[in-house]
């Protein structure tokens, strides 16, 4: 696994590959002097590691770092998605801002042709959250203005780039107003937000989205903690509420709408989150995590091996954990 020794691993993303390349890695991090997540997510920078394998990684330096001072992205960066287009990469990413103590999320992006060296987009932040359909802060009682961790993709159907978003809408209780939110855009400069292609009611938030086609049908993973489950999902859905990790939504169309197809986490408990689904160097999907807490119970800041994806009969996914020794 990729384990940093001086710096925490938490929520990652990979750049496009072609058959043969190196896969390329960009992870949040932070020192591991500071192992409070308030801390760690307060300095958070963009990490950068190459791969043949998914097992062994060579470390390059620093990707990307906090804006100028007096910026809107001065404080921390968090996740991103990287999309490629006639040679350029754009990379969409999270910026806080000192002056707002990091409360309010907004999306930027930067561009780059060799996926090291990044330049700013000069109209900086391209999206924020729309409060037609989105809470803005103090909006309830949640702490935060989330409009989070973009994951951008062409949709064939729609003759459009749409990026999703960790979001929430403006009204209904404040521990089940987190959904996917949705922009759209023809030239990935220029972004119109849309409505969310979740319903509310179930979370008080659904981060790191990423969205794959799968037997023609599209699976949008997500994140979620156990405290982040609204009373009512509670009430509802009983123990099986409770999972800690990642877990997936559902529809017939990459633009929506989606929704929950089971209960059952696709991996959960584990110590594993904001899992991703890529495909390994043998064509077959694999899943990954980063490791939140190792055997000790102490914060880890990891990333897992790959484990084998598993498409069931039934549509639904599984991931293939190694048998436990006797």
């Amino acid at each position: 696994m990729l384990h940093p020794a001086d710096l925490y691993l938490w929520d990652f993303w990979f750049a496009p590959r072609k058959m043969g390349e190196p896969y390329h890695l960009f992870y949040l991090h932070a020192p591991r002097s500071l192992p409070d997540p308030d801390l760690r997510h307060a300095v958070a920078t963009i990490g950068h590691a190459v791969s043949d394998d998914l097992h062994q990684w060579q470390q390059l330096p620093t990707a990307f770092n906090q804006g100028a001072p007096g910026s809107w992205d001065d404080r921390a960066i968090w996740t991103g998605s990287i999309i490629e287009r006639d040679g350029t990469y754009y990379f969409f990413y999270t910026g806080t801002q000192l002056a707002e103590d990091g409360l309010v999320q907004r999306i930027g992006l930067a561009t780059s042709s060799d996926l090291q060296h990044w330049q700013r987009h000069a109209a900086n932040p391209l999206l924020e959250a729309d409060p037609r359909w989105y809470e803005k802060l103090g909006g309830s009682s949640w702490w935060e203005e989330a409009w989070r961790d973009p994951c951008v993709v062409w949709s064939p159907a729609d003759g459009c780039y749409l990026m999703f978003i960790t979001a929430r809408v403006n009204y209904g209780p404040a521990d089940g107003r987190g959904v996917i939110g949705c922009a759209r855009s023809s030239d990935l400069l220029h972004w119109e937000a849309l409505p969310p292609v979740s319903e509310p009611g179930e979370f008080a938030h659904l981060e790191v989205p990423q969205v794959l086609a799968l037997d023609g049908r599209y699976y949008l993973l997500f994140c979620t903690a156990s405290d982040t489950h609204s009373a009512a999902r509670r009430t509802r859905a009983g123990d099986s509420a409770a999972w800690f990790g990642t877990h997936y939504l559902v529809s017939e169309r990459l633009a929506g709408p989606y929704a929950l197809s089971t209960d059952v986490g696709l991996a959960v408990g584990a110590g594993d989150y904001a899992g991703k689904i890529i495909e390994g160097p043998d064509g077959s999907l694999c899943f990954l995590a980063w490791q939140m807490h190792g055997p000790d119970g102490a914060f880890a800041g990891a990333l897992s091996d790959p484990l084998p994806l598993l498409l069931l009969p039934d549509g639904k996914l599984a991931v293939r954990y190694p048998a436990a020794n006797p």
